[in-house]
């Protein structure tokens, strides 16, 4: 079976949500709380309203926050969107509550940088699959779908709101070091989300570019697009290849390119995303 559809299963969604709510819910319960900071999203705010009010369990809270935003998951969303993401909070919640013993570091900064990857490690595996673990993973999910708004980026600021509101809570210092751990996990995430997406987009600019194509799709097995364009000095029409890669093929296609042509022009890019055949199938929720 391939992974594209091993990656619609069930069990390995279930998989996927399972193991990165433990190790969110350990980062939580022994790093942030013992610490007394807070971390983003939902699970931020329940441990907030947990310093304030000392009443329930970070687990708890986090459960009646979902109750509204479960019901914009169902309407905006999927219904299959909306079960996974039952199942994440549930297992978050329960697992939050069962985690009971501490990491034991003395530095808060590096309490925060250990916060930060457990969370953002945690957050970014069950975005990985096709649910959540609840709270603003849904909203932010929802926003990315329909805008195109960057997870990790509405989650920092969602976070630094909430951040905001801490003040006269929470120590000065503890709202500092809990944004850091903040911007590190959503730095994480991003990590995550793109780790076996992001592609590198290259431009090939020859005069024998129709002999360097025909060496890249027989050495490497790599299709490529010609683009039509005009030396700006010669006024000269040249076919421009352009192709996507993985880094692993980066150096193969330099070889091709200067050995037909030590005079060609290559240019290179990050992209954030490849969807379509050969590379990522597009998620649906």
């Amino acid at each position: 079976m391939k992974f594209q559809n091993i990656s619609y299963s069930v069990p390995w969604n279930l998989f996927l949500i399972t193991l990165g709510g433990f190790i969110l819910a350990v980062g939580l319960k022994s790093i942030i709380i013992p610490h007394g900071m807070i971390t983003g999203g939902f699970s931020g705010l329940g441990i907030l309203l947990l310093y304030s009010s000392g009443a329930f369990t970070p687990g708890l809270w986090f459960l009646l926050l979902n109750i509204p935003i479960f019901i914009i998951g169902w309407k905006f969303i999927s219904k299959r969107f909306l079960y996974y993401s039952l199942y994440g909070t549930i297992v978050l919640t329960i697992i939050i509550d069962l985690v009971n013993f501490k990491i034991e570091i003395t530095d808060p900064w590096l309490a925060a940088l250990a916060g930060g990857i457990f969370v953002g490690t945690g957050a970014g595996i069950v975005f990985r699959s096709l649910g959540s673990s609840g709270g603003n993973d849904i909203i932010s999910i929802l926003l990315n779908q329909k805008f195109g708004i960057r997870i990790g980026t509405y989650n920092f600021i969602f976070n630094f709101v909430l951040f905001l509101f801490s003040f006269g809570t929470l120590e000065t210092d503890m709202i500092l070091y809990s944004m850091a751990t903040s911007y590190i996990a959503s730095q994480v995430i991003e990590y995550c989300i793109t780790l076996f997406n992001q592609r590198k987009m290259i431009f090939i600019i020859s005069e024998k570019s129709r002999p360097i194509a025909a060496q890249i799709l027989h050495k490497l097995n790599r299709g490529a697009t010609f683009l039509k364009g005009e030396g700006a000095y010669t006024g000269k029409s040249k076919d421009i290849i352009l192709l996507v890669s993985n880094t692993f093929q980066i150096k193969r296609i330099e070889e091709i390119v200067f050995g037909i042509d030590p005079d060609a022009f290559l240019i290179t890019e990050n992209t954030f995303n490849v969807l379509g055949k050969g590379f990522s199938k597009r998620k649906v929720y």
